[in-house]
Protein backbone atom coordinates (compact mmCIF):
# COMPACT_ATOMS: atom_id res chain seq x y z
CA UNK A 1 0.00 0.00 0.00
CA UNK A 2 1.55 3.51 -1.08
CA UNK A 3 1.35 6.27 1.52
CA UNK A 4 0.78 9.36 0.18
CA UNK A 5 3.75 11.89 -0.54
CA UNK A 6 3.13 15.17 1.61
CA UNK A 7 5.18 18.24 0.51
CA UNK A 8 5.93 19.52 4.20
CA UNK A 9 7.54 23.09 2.85
CA UNK A 10 4.16 23.81 0.74
CA UNK A 11 2.39 23.30 4.14
CA UNK A 12 4.61 24.74 6.62
CA UNK A 13 3.88 28.17 7.51
CA UNK A 14 7.32 29.28 6.16
CA UNK A 15 7.05 32.66 4.48
CA UNK A 16 9.43 33.24 1.81
CA UNK A 17 10.70 36.64 1.49
CA UNK A 18 12.29 37.79 -2.08
CA UNK A 19 14.64 41.21 -2.31
CA UNK A 20 13.80 41.08 -6.02
CA UNK A 21 10.61 41.95 -5.97
CA UNK A 22 11.60 45.39 -4.32
CA UNK A 23 13.42 45.91 -7.28
CA UNK A 24 13.03 50.07 -8.64
CA UNK A 25 12.21 49.33 -12.13
CA UNK A 26 13.55 51.68 -14.26
CA UNK A 27 17.19 52.74 -16.07
CA UNK A 28 20.49 52.88 -14.31
CA UNK A 29 22.94 55.10 -16.09
CA UNK A 30 26.75 56.22 -14.81
CA UNK A 31 27.23 59.87 -15.44
CA UNK A 32 31.11 59.69 -16.08
CA UNK A 33 32.30 63.77 -15.77
CA UNK A 34 35.61 62.40 -16.81
CA UNK A 35 35.04 64.14 -20.64
CA UNK A 36 33.87 67.23 -18.96
CA UNK A 37 37.64 67.19 -17.51
CA UNK A 38 40.94 68.98 -19.51
CA UNK A 39 42.78 65.51 -20.49
CA UNK A 40 40.88 64.00 -18.00
CA UNK A 41 41.74 65.31 -14.77
CA UNK A 42 41.77 68.93 -14.36
CA UNK A 43 38.37 70.53 -13.50
CA UNK A 44 38.01 73.94 -15.12
CA UNK A 45 35.01 75.88 -13.77
CA UNK A 46 33.79 77.82 -16.76
CA UNK A 47 34.05 74.76 -19.32
CA UNK A 48 32.28 72.85 -17.12
CA UNK A 49 30.06 74.83 -16.48
CA UNK A 50 29.32 75.18 -20.31
CA UNK A 51 29.31 71.46 -20.75
CA UNK A 52 26.62 71.54 -18.16
CA UNK A 53 24.68 74.13 -19.43
CA UNK A 54 24.46 72.53 -23.17
CA UNK A 55 23.97 68.76 -22.86
CA UNK A 56 20.92 67.67 -23.11
CA UNK A 57 19.47 66.44 -19.89
CA UNK A 58 16.04 65.24 -21.24
CA UNK A 59 17.41 62.11 -22.17
CA UNK A 60 18.04 60.99 -18.26
CA UNK A 61 14.18 61.18 -18.00
CA UNK A 62 12.82 58.48 -15.75
CA UNK A 63 16.28 57.32 -15.08
CA UNK A 64 18.52 56.15 -11.86
CA UNK A 65 21.99 58.36 -12.55
CA UNK A 66 25.04 57.56 -10.94
CA UNK A 67 27.33 60.41 -11.11
CA UNK A 68 31.58 59.66 -11.08
CA UNK A 69 34.84 60.23 -12.77
CA UNK A 70 36.30 57.31 -14.06
CA UNK A 71 39.68 58.84 -13.91
CA UNK A 72 42.01 59.75 -10.63
CA UNK A 73 40.85 63.31 -10.81
CA UNK A 74 39.57 64.79 -7.79
CA UNK A 75 36.44 66.68 -8.08
CA UNK A 76 34.90 69.10 -6.05
CA UNK A 77 31.47 68.26 -4.17
CA UNK A 78 29.83 71.29 -6.35
CA UNK A 79 30.23 70.16 -9.47
CA UNK A 80 28.60 66.85 -8.78
CA UNK A 81 25.68 69.06 -6.73
CA UNK A 82 25.65 71.47 -10.27
CA UNK A 83 24.55 68.40 -11.81
CA UNK A 84 22.07 67.36 -9.41
CA UNK A 85 20.36 70.82 -10.65
CA UNK A 86 20.31 70.34 -13.97
CA UNK A 87 18.88 66.07 -13.45
CA UNK A 88 16.56 66.86 -10.68
CA UNK A 89 13.58 67.91 -13.10
CA UNK A 90 13.89 64.33 -15.04
CA UNK A 91 15.79 61.49 -13.02
CA UNK A 92 14.25 59.25 -10.43
CA UNK A 93 17.55 59.34 -8.39
CA UNK A 94 20.98 60.62 -8.60
CA UNK A 95 23.66 59.74 -6.60
CA UNK A 96 27.39 59.82 -6.39
CA UNK A 97 28.87 57.04 -6.84
CA UNK A 98 28.99 53.60 -9.09
CA UNK A 99 26.06 51.36 -9.79
CA UNK A 100 26.34 49.33 -6.77
CA UNK A 101 26.01 52.25 -4.39
CA UNK A 102 23.16 53.59 -6.30
CA UNK A 103 21.59 50.02 -6.23
CA UNK A 104 22.37 50.38 -1.79
CA UNK A 105 20.64 53.23 -2.14
CA UNK A 106 17.54 52.15 -4.43
CA UNK A 107 17.10 49.19 -1.59
CA UNK A 108 18.25 51.08 1.37
CA UNK A 109 14.46 53.47 0.58
CA UNK A 110 12.54 50.31 -0.44
CA UNK A 111 13.80 48.43 2.62
CA UNK A 112 12.82 51.40 4.94
CA UNK A 113 9.45 52.03 3.26
CA UNK A 114 8.48 48.41 4.07
CA UNK A 115 5.82 47.26 6.36
CA UNK A 116 6.62 44.35 8.10
CA UNK A 117 3.97 43.84 10.67
CA UNK A 118 2.54 41.19 9.35
CA UNK A 119 5.94 39.18 9.77
CA UNK A 120 5.56 39.19 13.31
CA UNK A 121 6.79 36.14 15.23
CA UNK A 122 6.63 34.52 11.97
CA UNK A 123 9.19 32.11 9.99
CA UNK A 124 10.96 34.14 7.42
CA UNK A 125 13.06 32.65 4.86
CA UNK A 126 14.75 35.39 2.63
CA UNK A 127 15.22 33.93 -0.94
CA UNK A 128 18.84 33.88 -1.97
CA UNK A 129 19.14 33.53 -5.98
CA UNK A 130 18.07 36.27 -6.98
CA UNK A 131 18.26 37.45 -11.78
CA UNK A 132 18.25 41.26 -10.93
CA UNK A 133 21.38 43.03 -9.05
CA UNK A 134 20.42 42.67 -5.20
CA UNK A 135 23.57 44.39 -3.35
CA UNK A 136 24.93 42.32 -0.15
CA UNK A 137 24.12 45.70 1.64
CA UNK A 138 20.23 44.91 0.64
CA UNK A 139 20.48 41.53 2.46
CA UNK A 140 21.75 43.29 5.80
CA UNK A 141 19.30 46.40 5.68
CA UNK A 142 16.83 43.57 5.60
CA UNK A 143 17.93 41.66 8.43
CA UNK A 144 18.00 45.02 10.43
CA UNK A 145 14.67 45.23 9.37
CA UNK A 146 13.21 41.62 10.30
CA UNK A 147 14.96 40.62 13.32
CA UNK A 148 13.38 42.70 15.51
CA UNK A 149 10.13 41.34 14.35
CA UNK A 150 10.24 37.76 13.07
CA UNK A 151 9.90 34.42 14.71
CA UNK A 152 13.16 32.79 12.76
CA UNK A 153 14.74 34.37 9.95
CA UNK A 154 16.71 31.83 7.37
CA UNK A 155 18.35 32.48 3.89
CA UNK A 156 18.50 30.13 0.89
CA UNK A 157 15.50 27.95 -0.60
CA UNK A 158 12.79 25.63 1.81
CA UNK A 159 14.45 22.59 0.81
CA UNK A 160 17.94 23.85 1.60
CA UNK A 161 18.29 26.93 4.06
CA UNK A 162 20.75 28.58 6.23
CA UNK A 163 19.61 29.74 9.58
CA UNK A 164 20.73 33.31 10.89
CA UNK A 165 18.45 34.13 13.63
CA UNK A 166 16.18 32.58 16.27
CA UNK A 167 14.06 34.61 18.81
CA UNK A 168 15.57 33.62 21.93
CA UNK A 169 11.89 32.38 24.20
CA UNK A 170 11.24 34.38 27.25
Amino acid sequence: MAEEIVNRIANSKLITFNLEDYYPEGERVVFDVKDWLLEGFVLREGEFREHAKNHDWSQYQGKFIALTCSSDAIIPAWAFMLLATYLQPYAKKVITGNLETLETVLYTEAINKMDVSDLTDKPVIIKGCSHKPVPKNAYLLLIEKLQPVVKSLMYGEACSSVPLYKKPKN
